[in-house]
């Protein structure tokens, strides 16, 4: 009898996995209201007929997957033992797949109900698990639609001969009225203005090589490389770190790529350096933004550990600047990076 309930949890489970790769901004924390009519379609352990009822509920969107709303309804069926008028309130939690125009969730929702059979009447526990969706029209307005199996436990008050347990099906139907203005999403940071072009020049910057990195000027993306270290084809100093999915936690097998780099550092203690954290475009702005800072600074702590280096300091970029397209694994993987950019040369002794 709670195997839908059991069922239902299992399915907010997997559901917040799928969605973590799918997060997106989403600000929305308004409180609403939401009344609905509901379809009861009667267990045969009532031996009733199917009938309707309806209700009001009072929620708050938490964040992005998670809304709480507390229930009241009516419900009232017929039969040849008589009608059955059930009065109930429940607490819902209700998942969300991922907030669009049109919303899916689950939900699961505990609570009392009393119920009135026969000129007798009893409280008793309620739990329900389902399955429904939202449809924004506007703003202020979305549909709201959903399929519940209610379990109903009334604890000896002998309504039905037999047995205290009911099992019902209720298809609900109303809509939701949130209050106050939707948030609007948040922009994207914008990137940094790249640097000015070189002054004009007679010769052709395909035949130039400022830096001496092997990259020519014209496809040079960071100008001011070492020239005795290891450029992308941009000629960008790339820094070949592979983090796990989510994670900013460098592992052995890079250690000795960041030695070359950290004594290459160290021949140029007059450099400006910046370590830029990259991600490819999966999951939301926010996180990425801060799960690139993380990865930059885990690779500064690592070059810099035992000495001082003022000039080398480090920004997660988020997916702002790829190197590469986001719309295919390989490309995503060349976008999750890290990289050295090189923003002045070496000072000159007094």
């Amino acid at each position: 009898m709670l195997k839908p309930i059991a069922l239902a949890v299992a399915a907010l489970s997997t559901m917040s996995l799928v969605a973590e790769a799918q997060a997106d901004e989403y600000q929305d924390d308004r409180w609403y209201v939401a009344p609905f009519g509901t379809f009861i379609n009667s267990g045969g352990d009532r031996g009733a007929n199917d009938e309707w009822g309806g209700g009001m509920g009072i929620g708050k969107m938490i964040n992005d997957h998670f809304n709480v709303e507390a229930r009241g309804f009516y419900q009232r069926l017929g039969g040849d033992s008589g009608s059955w008028d059930m009065t109930g309130g429940n607490a819902d939690l209700q998942y969300y797949l991922f907030r669009d125009t049109f919303s899916p969730y689950t939900v699961l929702g505990l609570g009392a109900m009393n119920t009135s059979h026969g000129g007798d009447s009893g409280t008793g526990f309620i739990g329900e698990a389902g399955v429904g969706f939202t449809y924004e029209l506007m703003d202020n307005f979305m549909l709201r639609s959903d399929v519940r199996y209610r379990y109903n436990h009334n604890f000896n008050a002998q309504l039905q001969p037999g047995t205290d347990e009911f099992h019902d099906m209720t298809v609900n139907v109303g809509f939701v009225i949130p209050f106050g203005d939707k948030p609007k999403p948040q922009p994207a940071a914008q990137a940094e203005p790249p640097a000015p072009a070189p002054a004009p020049v007679a010769t052709s910057c395909t035949a130039l090589d400022d830096d001496h990195d092997g990259v020519n000027n014209c496809d040079d993306k960071c100008p001011n490389s070492l020239s005795d270290t290891k450029v992308s084809k941009h000629g960008c100093w790339i820094v070949d770190v592979k983090f796990d999915n989510d994670k900013a936690i460098i592992k052995p097998q890079y250690y000795p790529n960041l030695d070359s780099v950290a004594e290459a550092i160290k021949n140029h203690p007059d450099l400006m350096i910046e370590v830029q954290g990259h991600t490819s475009k999966t999951g939301g702005f926010k996180h990425n933004m801060e799960l690139s800072e993380r990865r930059a600074n885990a690779v500064k702590d690592y070059l810099i550990r035992g000495y001082h280096f003022p000039n080398i300091t480090a920004r997660g970029y988020g997916w702002t600047q790829p190197i590469d397209t986001n719309d295919t694994e390989e490309g995503r993987a060349n976008n999750r990076r890290v990289q050295l950019e090189v923003n002045g040369q070496p000072q000159s002794a007094p």
